[in-house]
């Protein structure tokens, strides 16, 4: 294949592609499209179950315009990012005061950072899911108040951005740094192969 469409306008998604060497194309939700509603929580949802189902529809949603469009064809990729604290999804805040209690919460513990990547192609979609787990150090209240002044808070799962300044929050991780990012290059990569991809 020449190049795969990446349904996501992250730019972390678009470097770590390029990290792996995968010519992409942006297939872009429209005007018309409800992206932001794709991710609404359903009551009692599981994290797991949650960021899986997202970047289902993620990609429903890409084929769909794919479908509709005059592009040619070729493997469409989608994934979604979630944090979540003793069970509970920490989403994108909702403005500046979400944020400083999203990081509050994250001060000095563990938390899940699930990323899930989905990729169709020849009909057939392959998705997985990477996990790993993230030690924040304990923050004051200063710290909180820069970062969140720094705007990197906004837009992003609980909070923060690990490959910003976030990253001196990070007492240990364990799992994936690139998933923590937005894309798990390991997992990305073996779906890709499996589509036929090369690169």
């Amino acid at each position: 294949m020449p190049y795969i469409y990446l349904a996501s306008q992250s730019p972390r998604r678009q470097e770590l592609l390029n990290q792996l060497g995968v010519p992409f194309e942006l297939l872009l939700p429209g005007t018309d499209e409800d992206a932001e509603g794709l991710e609404a929580v359903l009551p009692a949802e599981p994290p797991d179950d949650y960021v899986r189902r997202v970047t289902r529809a993620k990609l429903d949603a890409a084929l769909a315009r794919l479908t509709k469009s005059r592009l040619p064809d070729a493997p469409v990729l989608a994934a979604d990012t979630t944090v979540c604290l003793d069970g509970t999804i920490l989403g994108k805040p909702f403005d500046r005061a979400d944020a400083r209690a999203v990081l509050a919460r994250l001060s000095g513990t563990r938390h899940r950072v699930l990323t899930s990547v989905a990729v169709a192609a020849g009909g057939q979609i392959r998705q997985a899911l990477n996990i790993s787990h993230v030690w924040f150090r304990p923050l004051r209240q200063n710290e909180i108040e820069r970062y969140v002044d720094s705007g990197e808070a906004m837009g992003k799962a609980g909070a923060y951005g690990i490959q910003g300044k976030a990253a001196e929050f990070v007492m240990r991780i364990d799992g994936s740094y690139s998933g923590i990012m937005g894309l798990p290059l390991c997992e990305t990569a073996a779906l890709l192969r499996q589509a036929d991809v090369e690169f």
